[in-house]
């Protein structure tokens, strides 16, 4: 064990010896401290990549709304009982009113209705009546109010949402009254 120590001892020794700085040959800070700091971006690198990301953004918005807004023939809706509703595009403007055709189709719908509706027992066809009532009374509103202010779109939005409710009443009345006459459990 004495020789053990008598080693560790020499090897102390030897290590106090030893120098406790190292000076190196040449100055190394300068390079140390350019690579620890950052890379400089220019302010134009950052100016043109945020105007390349706008006018990307810029040019697939208008892409997409050029391609939503070109596409031709009537908009058709899903089914209803059986039925495709079809939706055709409208201008109210100074002419709130809807073209001749579908005043025609209101029409001929509207004269089915009031046939199909005297099949209905009397509270359910009051009730009905109520319903359809007060919708037309909300299309003359808007009428009378789109009078005054012909191109405001909420109230044309109001106007044709008010008759794709009636339409969508008396289709559902008509279905109604036609599932009714097809069934033999009476």
């Amino acid at each position: 064990m004495n020789e053990n120590q008598s080693f560790d001892d020499k090897l102390i020794e030897a290590a106090k010896s030893l120098e406790t700085e190292v000076t190196p040959e040449r100055d190394l800070w300068p390079a140390i401290e350019s690579s620890i700091r950052p890379l400089g971006r220019s302010r134009w690198n950052t100016l043109f990549a945020q105007a390349a990301a706008v006018v990307l953004l810029v040019g697939a918005s208008s892409g997409l709304t050029y391609l939503v807004m070109n596409k031709s023939g009537p908009y058709t809706t899903p089914p209803v009982d059986g039925r495709t509703l079809s939706i055709e595009q409208a201008s109210f403007g100074d002419n709130y009113m809807l073209g001749p055709d579908y005043q025609d189709a209101r029409s001929s719908l509207r004269a089915e209705f009031e046939e199909k509706i005297q099949s209905l027992d009397p509270e359910a066809r009051a009730e009905v009546e109520r319903d359809v009532e007060a919708i037309r009374s909300v299309i003359e509103e808007i009428n009378r109010a789109l009078t005054g202010d012909p191109d405001n779109a909420l109230l044309q939005e109001m106007l044709l949402s008010s008759y794709q409710e009636e339409l969508a009443l008396m289709m559902k009345v008509d279905s109604v009254t036609s599932a009714a006459m097809y069934r033999k459990d009476f």
